[in-house]
């Protein structure tokens, strides 16, 4: 019975065509004979899609053809430099252990008193035989050769396909090569959307839309990013000791791939199509048994390759990082978002670049967040070390100003090298004593870029669980070096033995989510952001989604991806139930907006609160989320405003929503925006850039204010501030809508509307006089005042039923 309610879950999904107009399967397209092409009826679109962004990313047909030849050249030079270095150097004459033979007659070898290079390099006969007798070498010679012909094949092939993106570029899109870097990608893809109405690049669909170009372009990773979500991938690892790990490599990824989508026996029968069997549920099992069987032999093979796998990463790590190590030892010390951090922060249909530009503007957050943890016992260590260590290095230069001749001294050098990478390293353990950190509210900068963070981090921002778990997400180079050198041992092990178990799963999983859509092929559902299959009830969706646990995305993934993908391309005709999501998010919004701060108070805060944080761009957009962030914090501590009149407390919630009203009603009255001061909020916002607008075609009516200032650059930082609004804003609602019964202080307290604070605070007296009932307020912030003095000043306003004293310049 129990395995018959398990069998229930595992019902497919049904097919969802809402992208495409019905019919279109048998649609016949009249081309002109002009415009019959090449590009005409393109087989392979998610390729050809694939390219031309690719094209666009990386500038253009030079820059892509030279990194390619780069790279062919690299892997030459790597092998032949090892080979070199193996076999063809004396190391004992290099390093003075043997004496140089005298190289002309009747010299001394005493005479010689120095070595040179050429002393210490074989002769190219005698290098030769040196390789000839090992068969070792040559059968790693021919292996490296064999890889290296193929790698020049494939750089052929793809001069020949980019030399047609770049003709496609010029011809169809009338674009130049040098003017390829002025244009957005969104500009690019309008102008795919363009010409499929001219020339039918997709005979099945008379028109494309953003969604159906982001789903051939990202159809793959829009799998890895649901199988992450879903914790199906089995990378986190339960290690004695070492406790909870997440292990996700390149390598381990390649294998991921390589298995599921376009490997020998993969679930794709081509590129845009499951195949058949893996959509029935009747040999689940069976198809079971088979993954696993070709999971077994891919964990073969990669544990046959082990040896030269780790070989070559073990070569180009320290061909890559030794000269860098020397010139900045700190940089061990370094962050980088972790492969695993990507997946799991990735929205659906987010490219490649989007997801850059959202985790860089995060990078500054989150280092912040991660050194405000200090161990105090290593600080100690640290201190102590960098001063030995100094001190010894202090002497040795000393000595070496003193008499140049110290150098000549044995590891004299070493020693200096040595002792420098100590001091360096030992130092980025010291904190800096004169900074102060607020981990909450550093957490809360973090997930205004990053989108995404589970509940259980919510007012457990300075623990070091919490800690542990961002650094999962955010990772020491070190760590990624090394994650990368144990990579060809490690990924055996996870396939057999790991990976092998999730089988079934897998299979289920591709069957339930998996939906095809005419004109695109088979994607992966969620990618549809489809609210009433996937949606979660706790992320604002309730009463609109009929998903059950199993069909739900996790941490509002489709409801955070859907808003992503609607303000990044704004022209985007949604469905009908992301229309109504979509709406009732707005009238929320507008809603929570009556009981947040004006939107000019939190505008003339901007230079307190990016101080408060650390906010060091100084930016419109990163001001304005600053503010956004800070200003509960502030009215929780009981400071007053900037007229130093009393400022009601207000969570994050309803200040973003007061932020993001702000944008509708500006742009909702464009043609008299310069009447109003609250309608110059954000003066370099497009019309078209945000969600919250009256009218699509408000793009014809843009105010004289909005045509000044045409900077893509800029557009973009305020549509990545709008969905940082948003982030914060459905975060804070989540949390009340999960939580609803807790009482909390600060920027967790539910908004109050302004017209109700006076009647449900108490803050009438006798005398017709506002008083603050500092009993019912959020407790102060700790550190602003002393417990006793707070508890005299609460005694004394109660009694005496009357205002602090004021400013005789202002009233409130």
């Amino acid at each position: 019975m129990a395995n018959f309610e398990t069998y229930q879950e595992y019902q497919r999904i049904e097919d969802i065509e809402e992208d495409s107009p019905h019919g279109e399967e048998d649609l016949l397209v009249h081309v002109p004979e002009g415009l019959r092409d090449s590009w005409h009826h393109i087989k392979n679109l998610d390729n050809f899609f694939t390219r031309i962004y690719q094209f666009h990313q990386k500038n253009g047909f030079a820059c892509m053809m030279l990194s390619e030849f780069f790279e062919l050249f690299q892997l030459l030079f790597v092998v032949t430099f090892t080979t070199f270095l193996f076999n063809c150097v004396e190391y004992d004459i290099l390093f003075a252990n043997r004496a140089v033979n005298p190289t002309g007659p009747g010299q001394n070898p005493l005479d010689r008193n120095k070595v040179s290079l050429p002393d210490a390099i074989l002769p190219s006969q005698q290098c030769t035989e040196r390789i000839q007798e090992n068969r070792w070498i040559i059968f790693l010679l021919i292996m490296a050769a064999i890889f290296w012909v193929y790698r020049m094949i494939k750089v052929f092939c793809n001069i020949l396909r980019y030399w047609e993106i770049r003709q496609f570029y010029i011809k169809a899109l009338k674009i130049r090569m040098d003017e390829l870097c002025n244009f957005t990608w969104q500009e690019v893809q309008d102008r795919l959307i363009s010409l499929q109405r001219e020339q039918q690049m997709c005979i099945h669909k008379k028109e494309l839309t953003e969604l159906d170009i982001y789903h051939r372009i990202l159809r793959f990773k829009n799998y890895m990013v649901a199988m992450v979500n879903k914790s199906l991938l089995p990378v986190q690892l339960q290690l004695p000791l070492l406790g909870n790990l997440v292990f996700l490599t390149q390598g381990l990824k390649y294998n991921f791939e390589l298995i599921l989508f376009w490997g020998p026996g993969s679930l794709f029968q081509n590129k845009w199509n499951l195949h058949p069997k893996y959509k029935r549920a009747g040999n689940r099992l069976e198809l079971a048994q088979q993954l696993s069987r070709v999971i077994l032999l891919m964990g073969v093979a990669n544990l046959l390759l082990c040896p030269f796998i780790l070989v070559w990463q073990v070569l180009y790590a320290f061909f890559s990082y030794t000269e860098v190590i020397r010139r900045e030892p700190g940089s061990l010390g370094a962050r980088r978002w972790s492969l695993y951090g990507r997946l799991y922060l990735r929205h659906f249909n987010e490219l490649d670049h989007e997801l850059h530009g959202r985790l860089g503007r995060g990078y500054k957050p989150t280092s912040k967040y991660m050194n405000s943890f200090t161990s105090p016992l290593l600080t100690v260590l640290a201190k102590n070390v960098a001063f030995f260590s100094g001190s010894v290095l202090a002497v040795l230069i000393a000595l070496t100003v003193y008499d140049e001749d110290v150098l000549t001294v044995q590891h004299i050098l070493t020693a200096i090298t040595v002792l420098g990478v100590v001091i360096t390293i030992t130092r980025s353990f010291i904190p800096d004593e004169h900074m102060v950190w607020c981990p909450e509210q550093l957490l809360q900068c973090v997930l205004a870029h990053i989108h995404y963070m589970p509940d259980h981090w919510r007012n457990n921002a300075n623990k070091s669980e919490t800690r542990d778990e961002v650094a999962q997400l955010f990772q020491y180079k070190a760590v990624f070096i090394l994650e990368e050198l144990l990579s060809p041992i490690v990924t055996p092990f996870i396939l057999i033995f790991l990976l092998r178990n999730k089988s079934l799963e897998i299979i289920d999983f591709f069957r339930n989510f998996t939906v095809e859509v005419v004109g695109v092929g088979d994607i992966c559902s969620f990618a549809q952001m489809d609210i009433r299959r996937h949606g979660n009830p706790l992320w604002m969706s309730e009463g609109q989604t009929e998903a059950s646990v199993y069909q739900q995305a996790e941490n509002g993934k489709t409801e955070l991806s859907l808003m992503h993908f609607t303000i990044k391309n704004p022209r985007w005709q949604p469905p009908q139930e992301s229309s109504v999501f979509i709406s009732h998010l707005k009238e929320k919004v507008h809603q929570d907006a009556q009981g947040g701060p004006p939107t000019q108070l939190l505008l003339s805060e901007a230079p307190l609160c990016s101080s408060l944080l650390s906010n060091e761009s100084g930016n419109a957009p990163d001001n304005l989320l600053a503010s956004v962030l800070a200003h509960p914090v502030l009215t929780a501590s009981g400071l007053s405003g900037r007229d130093r009149c009393f400022v009601p407390p207000s969570t994050a919630a309803s200040a973003a929503a007061s932020v993001l009203s702000s944008l509708s009603i500006s742009h909702s009255q464009l043609p008299n925006a310069s009447r109003s001061h609250s309608h110059v909020l954000l003066p370099s916002i497009h019309p078209d850039s945000t969600m919250y607008r009256s009218d699509r075609t408000g793009i014809d009516s843009m105010s004289a204010s909005d045509s000044r200032i045409k900077s893509t650059t800029m557009l973009s930082e305020f549509a990545s501030a709008e969905m940082s609004l948003h982030a914060i804003y459905m975060h804070e609602v989540h949390q009340q809508s999960s939580l609803p019964h807790q009482r909390t202080s600060g920027q967790w307290q539910n908004p109050m509307p302004m017209r109700d604070l006076i009647s449900n605070t108490g803050l009438q007296t006798h005398s017709g006089h506002t008083a603050v009932n500092l009993s019912s307020m959020p407790t102060p912030l700790r550190g602003w005042m002393e417990e006793e003095e707070e508890d005299a000043e609460e005694e004394e306003v109660l009694n005496r039923g009357s205002t602090p004293k004021q400013d005789s310049r202002s009233s409130c």
